[in-house]
């Protein structure tokens, strides 16, 4: 596919595309929604075109406590923030800008303006630590950082050469936010092509190494336009919520990207656990949530409870992030009268590729494609097999796979089709149904945690000999991290030295990739020629 001439003097990532045969196939004849210029600034689209549609008092954001911002105030903080960003920070449409903080609407002002002032924006979880955000910083060569000024502590610990870190939040004359209010407010965007990359977002592959996934400032508004507008189907009205940080598109889209589109708001919760979006439901009069299956299933144990929060304003709940059990499903329907809307997307592909709702929905299956994808199931040489038999899932449409300068781009595209990587069945009637991730990701609690990254953390700790992390089967959580260890001679194979190594990981990476148990023994199981024998690992949980 040929590309528009780029409006970023800065070409890095398009010139770290992957190369053209080795893309999948794009839909964009017959999409069901808007067709997109040659031009186009998603943070235009979703914020000045809105107000232009819907008006600027509307309330956009929400922040969790008490607080809300209007359409008019957003779109003031995000053009003053655009100003600071070309004129004190020096950014130019093209640089990679590192986001970091919790989930708030000044980390949502902060995407939105980078998208306007044509920078690249990677967006990165609170909760990462100094290793992971120095691997990330380095592969996109991000060149300035906006951070919260509560989370700066490990950003500053990275030590990233040449990067500059400007804080919000916080009280210094340097503040972000400092620096905006003595700024002017319209800020015209930058006219960015509808195929400049406007984010890279990381995800972990199974080798442990993060694949920084590039999408485009259409694509952004492609995964509106087909999930959101055709699916989920919101409101101008609407007060969205869920549990997934900005960081991850899951969140990306469910809490900016989709009630922007639609002229609704969203509320943006720091904690966004079960118990909070529960309360939250109730204070806000949320209407659509998005979160994950483990968070339904703790929802349903407050729900029967005598003094639980009144869920009425509720009329759009979307699960992904991991595979919806049916016994879920039917309990969330028999309690609440909704039936969840069930779907699976890919950081790859951006956001939710199937789906289904309201009579169309069949408990025990994620869906069909949503309007403007394709699917089929394949085998392992991509021949499509028969309906009923096992495959893995390849799909197409208007956003596709393009890893950031990575050899791995061969293995998620083949043929012109995305290969999640899931395996699936498809019924005969054209419903899809899951069966399980076809390599060693473990998915928990909806976090995608790569047993590899953690196994090379706990082989840097020096008593640490060999390891291997799999994921156990859980009721709650799906599955939760079990690491089974062998330690050198002489160190206790005992509760001490497990916590001390689990404490060794959480200082190294996120919490939630912590191992939530370690198993000692004398030796991992391998084959005669010495590869590691992870199916015996896991047939042990």
């Amino acid at each position: 596919m040929e590309l528009t001439p780029s409006a970023h003097p800065d070409t890095f990532a398009r010139d770290r595309l992957p190369p053209p045969e080795s893309w999948p196939r794009i839909l964009l004849d017959g999409l069901p929604g808007p067709a997109y210029p040659d031009r186009l600034n998603c943070g235009a689209e979703l914020l000045d075109r809105t107000v232009e549609r819907f008006g600027a008092d509307r309330p956009a954001f929400h922040d969790g406590e008490g607080e809300v911002w209007s359409y008019g105030e957003l779109r003031d903080l995000v053009d003053r923030t655009a100003h600071v960003l070309t004129a004190d920070l020096g950014v130019v449409p093209g640089n990679r800008v590192m986001l970091r903080g919790p989930t708030t609407p000044r980390l949502a002002a902060c995407w939105l303006a980078v998208m306007k002032a044509g920078g690249i924006a990677v967006t990165v979880l609170a909760q990462q630590r100094a290793p992971e955000l120095a691997f990330m910083a380095d592969a996109a060569r991000c060149t300035h950082a906006l951070c919260d000024a509560r989370s700066l502590d490990e950003l500053l610990a990275a030590r990233i050469p040449g990067l500059r870190i400007t804080p919000f939040g916080g009280d210094g004359p340097d503040d972000l936010l400092a620096l905006a209010a003595r700024r002017p407010g319209p800020y015209e965007a930058v006219p960015t092509a509808a195929d400049d990359v406007a984010l890279i977002a990381f995800t972990s592959g199974t080798t442990g190494r993060p694949k920084g996934c590039v999408h485009f400032h259409r694509d952004v508004l492609a995964v509106a336009d087909t999930f959101s507008a055709h699916v989920l189907r919101p409101l101008p009205d609407d007060v969205f919520a869920g549990s997934p940080p900005l960081a991850f598109t899951f969140g990306l889209g469910g809490l900016l990207v989709f009630p922007l589109r639609a002229g609704a708001s969203a509320v943006l919760l720091e904690q966004a656990g079960p118990k909070q979006l529960l309360a939250a439901i109730e204070r806000h009069r949320i209407s659509v949530l998005f979160t994950a299956p483990t968070a339904y299933r703790v929802m349903l144990d407050e729900l029967t409870r005598g003094t639980a929060p009144d869920t009425g304003s509720l009329r759009r709940c979307v699960s992904a992030g991991e595979d919806l059990p049916e016994a879920t499903w039917r309990s969330w329907y028999a309690r609440t009268g909704l039936r969840l809307i069930n779907g699976i997307g890919t950081t790859e592909l951006l956001h939710i590729f199937l789906s289904a709702a309201d009579g169309d929905i069949r408990p025990g299956t994620t869906g069909r494609p949503v309007p403007g994808w394709r699917a089929k199931v394949v085998d392992r040489e991509g021949r499509e097999v028969p309906d009923g038999r096992e495959g893995l899932l390849a799909v197409r449409g208007p956003v596709g796979c393009r890893y950031l300068d990575d050899p791995r781009q061969t293995e998620y595209v083949r043929d012109g089709w995305n290969v999640t990587g899931d395996t699936y069945v498809r019924e005969p009637d054209g419903w899809f149904r899951y069966v399980s991730r076809a390599d060693d990701m473990i998915i928990s609690a909806g976090y995608n945690i790569a047993g590899p990254q953690v196994e090379e953390v706990l082989l840097g700790h020096p008593d640490v000999v060999e390891t291997a992390v799999v994921g156990r089967p859980d009721e709650l959580r799906g599955q939760v991290v079990v690491a089974y260890a062998v330690v050198r001679d002489g160190v206790p194979r005992d509760a001490s030295t497990a916590a001390a190594l689990r404490a060794f990981v959480r200082a190294r990476l996120a919490p939630y990739k912590s191992p939530r148990e370690i198993v000692f023994l004398d030796a991992l199981p391998r084959t005669a020629t010495g590869k590691l024998q992870r199916f015996r690992l896991r047939k042990a949980v």
